[in-house]
């Protein structure tokens, strides 16, 4: 029967006194990197966020959507450091959330829009 190279791999470690002790020596590795790695209950993350709503009292969503939403949504992705845009049309009101880039300046993102 021809064994691979993985095979013979698998063998050597089958066969070898040492399995065990890198076994150990990698949980060991594992479990001095969880304690050492520094953690926060609350990290200070900041993403800036600006909901930006247009009222057209009866209008259809689908007016407000194609009319307002869309083109405002086309305008918004163009502001340097947007990450995501939302956006939502009801009845008489449209909504589009923009999310900026991690720890962004939320005043600087304000104005930016």
């Amino acid at each position: 029967m021809r064994v691979g190279f993985a095979g013979k791999v698998a063998r050597f470690f089958l066969d070898s006194k040492l399995t065990p002790l890198v076994i150990a020596a990698s949980l060991g590795l594992g479990a001095l990197a969880l304690l050492a790695t520094p953690r926060e209950e609350e990290p200070q993350i900041r993403v800036p966020m600006v909901d930006v709503m247009v009222a057209w009292p009866g209008a259809e969503p689908a007016e407000v959507e194609s009319r307002i939403v869309v083109p405002m949504e086309r305008i918004l992705w163009g502001i340097p450091g947007v990450e995501h845009v939302y956006s939502s049309s009801r009845p008489g009101l449209g909504m589009v959330t923009v999310r900026f880039k991690v720890n962004e300046s939320n005043e600087a993102s304000l104005v930016k829009v």
